[in-house]
């Protein structure tokens, strides 16, 4: 076998926190340890294997680098402080970046040094939009409690049209659009990797589309949702307390989403009343209010464990890990704040919040692909070739 390594990938999962990775000797406690490895397809030693060797094309096309959960089981269990869960964490880091599109998008996460640009892109881009608006009037008093901040990039007459949710899409929707763009184009290139390196491409099984859902995304998608194996882990079982309220908040959030921009954009267009604050006491709104709180509480649990587990030496402390972390709180905390400010009704205050709410939104869309915020998509989907793999193996003649 010619082993061509790639030094260059070496020295970034070094600077993802994978510096430990030298330290390794193949003794393979770590997949003894791990209660997600199994006896047919065990990690992390063979990842450790290929990283080691720089193998950086294997390893990006491997599934078990996502199907890692990073309990720390085999971090506590390594006698030689190799730290195989930051090692894969690292390599994680590394395929959101080199998944991620466009590539200079993806290159500007994977730094602390860029976080001024990263803020700076939609901090520029949303304060242009609120120039160009002529959103600079902000309503006081009884105003700004009936209105909120439905003017905040101004209001024109025109029954068909409010400016301030115009403005807001054009915003969200081109994060998004980037995002989904980014997200699908990376799970293509990951699912042929996944594909070849198990020889599956020359399996003539191919399901449909409504027998993939069914057959494999759905089992995955379910697994998730009751944290299973998150519950197999034993070094770091508090983590479920945060990341399972932080999950249940994003899918209250998105079906609130979804409301606001089906009333708003659609039904809005008839009825201009749609686009003012919604009452505290629809249930749309407690569900909202609910979901912010959840995601507060369950960031900040993932907050202070990730701070313990760094102190007792058990984490490295990476900007991959604390960029997602930072955003996210960022999220609930300015979206809190503002809805607190326009009930109390201080509206200077309330709309410089609210800005930092909306660049919090943009960064958690755009930055979504090249984040530790992916393993939502790239986890679900491994979890999905997982089963494809098993299924396709026992339809293959070469592997019977």
């Amino acid at each position: 076998m010619n082993v061509q390594p790639d030094l260059d990938f070496i020295k970034a999962m070094k600077e993802a926190g994978g510096d430990t990775l030298k330290q390794c000797y193949q003794c393979a406690t770590c997949s003894v340890a791990c209660p997600l490895s199994t006896d047919d397809k065990p990690f992390p030693r063979r990842e450790m294997i290929l990283a080691q060797w720089g193998l950086k094309d294997k390893l990006l096309a491997d599934p078990n680098i996502f199907l890692c959960h990073h309990c720390g089981d085999c971090t506590t269990l390594c006698p030689r402080g190799a730290k195989p869960g930051d090692v894969l964490g690292a390599i994680r880091a590394y395929a959101y970046r080199s998944l991620g599109w466009p590539k200079g998008l993806a290159e500007l996460c994977s730094s602390v040094k860029n976080l001024p640009v990263l803020i700076g892109i939609p901090a520029v881009a949303i304060f242009v939009l609120w120039l160009i608006s002529g959103g600079m009037h902000i309503p006081e008093g009884e105003k700004f409690a009936r209105v909120g901040y439905t003017h905040f990039f101004g209001h024109w007459d025109f029954r068909l049209l409010s400016k301030n949710v115009l403005f807001i899409d054009i915003i969200m929707l081109t994060a998004v659009g980037i995002a989904i763009t980014s997200v699908y184009k990376g799970i293509s290139k990951l699912w042929q990797g996944m594909q070849a390196s198990v020889g599956a491409t020359e399996v003539p099984y191919r399901p449909s589309v409504p027998q993939f859902v069914k057959m494999f995304l759905w089992p995955a998608l379910k697994e998730i949702l009751e944290h299973r194996r998150f519950r197999e882990c034993t070094e770091n079982q508090d983590r479920i307390k945060g990341h399972k309220p932080l999950m249940f908040a994003f899918i209250g959030l998105f079906i609130v989403t979804l409301y606001s921009m089906f009333t708003q954009d659609v039904i809005g267009i008839f009825i201009p009343s749609m686009h003012g604050p919604i009452s505290m006491w629809n249930p749309i709104k407690v569900l909202a209010n609910v979901s912010a709180v959840a995601m507060i509480v369950g960031i900040g649990i993932l907050w202070m464990n990730r701070t313990k587990m760094e102190a007792s030496g058990k984490a490295m402390n990476t900007f991959y890990d604390w960029f997602i972390i930072w955003i996210i709180m960022g999220v609930g905390v300015t979206g809190l704040a503002a809805e607190l400010l326009r009930l109390v009704g201080i509206p200077s205050l309330g709309y410089v919040v609210y800005y930092l709410h909306l660049i919090s939104v943009a960064m958690l869309f755009l930055y979504m692909p090249y984040t530790k915020f992916a393993h939502l998509v790239y986890r679900t989907f491994a979890m999905a070739f997982e089963r494809y793999r098993d299924s396709a193996f026992i339809k293959n003649p070469l592997n019977q």
